[in-house]
C-alpha cells in the first residue's frame, strides 16, 4: 500500500509521503512557511505557534503545520483531497497575533544586537508582523546564563523556541541545558548555573533565531554586511567538514558551518569555529636564516639561495604535515624524489599500507553510519578525534544501533558495549565473526589512529578488515590529520615509514609538520605559517599561507576530495606553499613543470585521476592485508588534547583556555572539610 497522499495548498495539488508535516508538504511545492521552534535536524516542539496555517474543513481555528501529519488529514465530503491555506485571513490574523505576543518582552536592542543583520526574528517581523503594539505594560527581564567562553547570552531576548535544549540534549549528549517554570515564569536556564561540556556547543549559536545566544569572541567585532564570505574546507580534523570563512579586510573574523549532508550535516566543532584567532598569532610573515644558533630575518632571494646550497648533493628527506594541501604535498613529492630523496606524510607513526587505497580509507562513506544497525570502533575516540563524527554516531544510536568500543573506556555521550581495550578483545570478535558469519545487517567498523600509529598497526588493521569483511560490514579509518588521505594518494610516502626516510638524511625539508621532533644533526628547512615546534628546531624558515590563505586540495578521512578557497592573503612575505616549492625548484635546476595552480592540478589530475572528482567518493578495490598476529597491548588513542592539536589551535588564546578548563573539569573535586 503506498504511503502518498494528495494534498492542495494554497491551489497547488502535489502527492507526497503521508509521514510529512504541513510544514514540509509546503516546502516541496515552493511555499515558505515562517518557523521559529522547527529545525529539520531536531524533534518537533510545537511551541512557538509562529507556521499556523487553515486547514479548511479542519477545526474552526489555525493549526501549527510543523506538528501536523498529512496522513491526519481528513478528506473533502466526497472524497477530494485535503486543503490548505497558507496566507488566507485566518493565517495571516494569527500570525500577526503570535508574532504581536512574540515582542511582548523582546527588547528593542536591534542596533546593537550581534544577530542584527541575520536575525529571524526581525524578518520574521517585517514580513509577517503589524507595525504597532498595544503591549503598554512593563516588559520582562530575565537573567543571563554563564555557559562558558564560547557562547554569549541575552536571555531577555529569548523566544523559548528550546531549539539549544533540543540540540544539547539530542545531538551533542549533554544535559545542562532546560526549561523551567510556566507561564510568563518560564524560563531556559542550565543545570545548577553549569557550563556546557560539549565541543559541538557552538552550533545553538547558529540555531539560535533571535539574539539570545551569540558567539562571544565574535561580539561586537563586525556586522554580516561588512564581512566577505568564503566558501571553504575545514582542516583542524579529517571530516572535511565544509565551512565559510567570513573575512573583514585581511582578518578572519568567524568561521561558519555550511550544509553538506554527505559530510557534516550543518554542524561544526567549536575547535573548527572559534580557531581563527589562532590564524592572527604566532604567524611567520618573513624568511628567516640560522647563523652561530640565532635565526635573522633574510629575504626571499637569499633565503631560497641558502636552501638550495643545503640540498644541492645531498641525501635529502621531505615530510608532509598534516594541514598541508595536496597540492604542496604532490610539489614535494615530485621535488624531492627528483633529487633522489625520499618523502613521508605518515609523520604520527601510523602503519598505513602505501598504494592500499581500501587499507588507508577504507569502503564506507560517513552517510552509511545513518543507516548502520551495528557499529564497532577500535583504537579511536570520535568525540576528540571528530566530534561531529561521533554526533553522527549518537544519532544512529539513537534509531537503535548496537555501538561497541575496543580500547580506553571514554565518554562519548551514549551507551556501547565496551569490548575490551586491548588486541586480544579484537581477535577473540574476529573469531566470534567467523564462527557466526554475515548477520545480514548494514554494519561498520571504524578503526582510528590510535589502533594504526604503534608497531603492529598493520596487523591490527589487517584483522579489522577481516572482521568487516566476515561481518558483511563497511570498514572506515578514522584520520586525524587533514593532509593525510591526500599525501597518501598522491605517493608521499616511503617503505618502511618515518624512521626509514630520514636515516642517513642530512638536509629534512619539513612541510608544516609541527607534531614530529627531529633530533640533532640534519640540516632543517621548515615551511609552514606558525612559530611553533617545526620553525624552533629549523635552520632556514620559510613563511606559508595557513588554510584559509590560500586555494587547496583535501580529500577527507573517507576519501572525498574537496576544495578550499582562499578567504584572505597570507601576512607579510608569506606566500603559498606551492608557489614556495616551484621558485625552489628553480633555484635548485630542477624546475618543476608548472607555472600557476591550474597547470599544478592538470598535472594532479593526470597522475591521479580520482583527484579530479571533487566532492564524489571514488570506490577503492578491496584488497584485504595479509594476515599476522597483533602484539598483546592495550589500544592507545591519538588524540590527548582536543583544543591543541596543530599549530593553528596552539597560537590561540581561546583554544588554550578551553584547555585549561577541560582540565580542571576531568580533575577529581575536592569536598569541603
Amino acid at each position: 500500500m503506498s504511503n502518498l497522499k494528495k494534498i492542495i495548498i494554497d491551489g497547488i495539488e502535489v502527492e507526497v509521503d503521508g509521514a510529512m508535516t504541513l510544514l514540509q508538504a509546503a516546502e516541496e511545492v515552493g511555499i515558505e512557511i515562517p518557523r521559529f521552534c522547527y529545525h529539520e535536524r531536531l524533534s518537533i516542539a510545537g511551541n512557538c505557534r509562529m507556521c499556523l496555517v487553515e486547514v479548511v474543513g479542519g477545526p474552526p481555528k489555525p493549526t501549527a503545520s510543523c506538528a501536523m501529519q498529512v496522513r491526519d488529514l481528513r478528506p473533502g465530503p466526497n472524497g477530494e483531497a485535503p486543503v490548505v491555506k497558507t496566507n488566507s485571513p485566518m493565517v495571516k490574523k494569527a500570525r500577526e497575533g503570535v508574532m504581536e505576543f512574540l515582542l511582548i518582552n523582546h527588547p528593542l536592542d536591534c542596533p546593537i544586537c550581534d544577530q542584527g543583520g541575520e536575525c529571524d526574528l526581525q524578518d520574521q517581523a517585517m514580513a509577517y508582523g503589524v507595525d504597532f503594539s498595544r503591549y503598554r505594560e512593563p516588559k520582562r527581564a530575565s537573567e543571563n546564563l554563564n555557559l562558558g567562553p564560547l557562547v554569549a547570552t541575552q536571555m531577555t531576548r529569548c523566544i523559548s523556541c528550546t531549539r539549544c535544549v533540543r540540540f544539547t540534549t539530542e545531538v551533542a549528549g549533554i544535559t545542562q541545558m532546560g526549561q523551567t517554570g510556566r507561564g510568563e515564569d518560564s524560563e531556559i536556564t542550565s543545570y545548577l548555573n553549569q557550563t556546557l561540556d560539549s565541543n559541538l556547543q557552538g552550533n545553538i549559536i547558529d540555531l539560535c533565531p533571535v539574539g539570545a545566544l551569540t558567539s562571544k569572541p565574535y561580539a561586537f567585532t563586525a556586522r554580516p554586511w561588512e564581512l566577505g564570505k568564503t566558501e571553504s574546507i575545514d582542516v583542524m580534523d579529517a571530516l572535511g567538514s565544509n565551512i565559510r570563512v567570513d573575512t573583514k579586510g585581511r582578518e578572519v573574523m568567524r568561521i561558519l558551518p555550511r550544509n553538506h549532508d554527505g559530510v557534516n550535516e550543518e554542524w561544526i566543532s567549536d575547535k573548527t569555529r572559534f580557531v581563527w584567532d589562532g590564524l592572527r598569532r604566532q604567524r611567520l610573515d618573513t624568511p628567516y636564516i640560522r647563523e652561530a644558533g640565532k635565526l635573522r630575518k633574510a629575504s626571499w632571494g637569499e633565503a631560497l639561495k641558502a636552501v638550495a646550497a643545503a640540498m644541492k648533493g645531498r641525501k635529502v628527506a621531505g615530510l608532509v604535515g598534516d594541514l598541508a594541501p595536496v597540492e604542496a604535498a604532490f610539489s614535494l613529492k615530485m621535488l624531492i624524489e627528483g633529487m633522489g630523496g625520499r618523502v613521508e606524510c605518515r609523520t604520527d607513526g601510523a602503519r598505513l599500507p602505501a598504494g592500499n587505497r581500501s587499507a588507508y580509507v577504507g569502503n564506507a562513506a560517513i552517510e552509511d553510519i545513518d543507516n548502520a544497525k551495528s557499529i564497532l570502533l577500535v583504537g579511536c575516540n570520535p568525540r576528540d578525534e571528530a566530534p561531529v563524527l561521533n554526533a553522527r554516531i549518537r544519532k544512529a544510536w539513537l534509531q537503535g544501533a548496537q555501538v561497541s568500543v575496543i580500547g580506553p573506556a571514554v565518554d562519548l555521550t551514549f551507551d556501547y558495549n565496551h569490548a575490551g581495550t586491548d588486541r586480544a578483545a579484537l581477535m577473540s570478535l574476529v573469531s566470534e565473526a567467523e564462527r557466526s558469519g554475515a548477520d545480514g545487517k548494514p554494519g561498520l567498523v571504524i578503526v582510528g589512529q590510535g589502533a594504526l600509529a604503534e608497531a603492529d598497526g598493520e596487523a591490527v588493521l589487517a584483522q579489522a578488515m577481516k572482521l568487516a569483511q566476515t561481518m558483511g560490514a563497511k570498514l572506515l579509518v578514522l584520520h586525524t590529520a587533514a593532509a593525510r588521505v591526500g599525501a597518501m594518494d598522491v605517493g608521499a610516502v616511503t617503505e618502511g615509514g618515518l624512521s626509514a626516510a630520514i636515516e642517513g638524511a642530512e638536509v629534512i625539508y619539513n612541510l608544516g609538520a609541527d607534531e614530529v621532533e627531529i633530533g640533532a644533526g640534519p640540516f632543517v628547512i621548515y615551511q609552514g605559517s606558525h612559530g611553533d615546534r617545526g620553525a624552533h628546531r629549523a635552520d632556514v624558515i620559510l613563511p606559508a599561507a595557513a588554510y584559509t590563505e590560500e586555494n587547496g586540495l583535501f580529500v577527507n578521512t573517507e576519501g572525498r576530495p574537496q576544495l578550499a578557497f582562499r578567504a584572505g592573503f597570507p601576512p607579510g612575505e608569506a606566500k603559498e606553499n606551492w608557489a614556495i616549492l616551484r621558485a625552489l625548484s628553480a633555484e635548485l635546476g630542477q624546475t618543476l613543470p608548472w607555472d600557476t595552480m591550474a597547470g599544478l592540478r592538470r598535472k594532479l589530475v593526470e597522475t591521479v585521476p580520482h583527484l579530479g572528482r571533487i566532492d564524489q567518493l571514488t570506490e577503492s578495490e578491496w584488497q584485504p592485508l595479509p594476515l599476522r598476529d597483533p602484539a598483546t597491548a592495550d589500544f592507545r588513542l591519538a588524540v590527548r588534547d582536543f583544543y591543541l592539536t596543530n599549530p593553528i589551535a596552539r597560537a590561540s588564546q581561546l583554544m588554550a583556555e578551553l584547555s585549561a578548563m577541560a582540565s580542571r573539569r576531568g580533575q577529581p573535586s575536592l569536598a569541603a572539610e
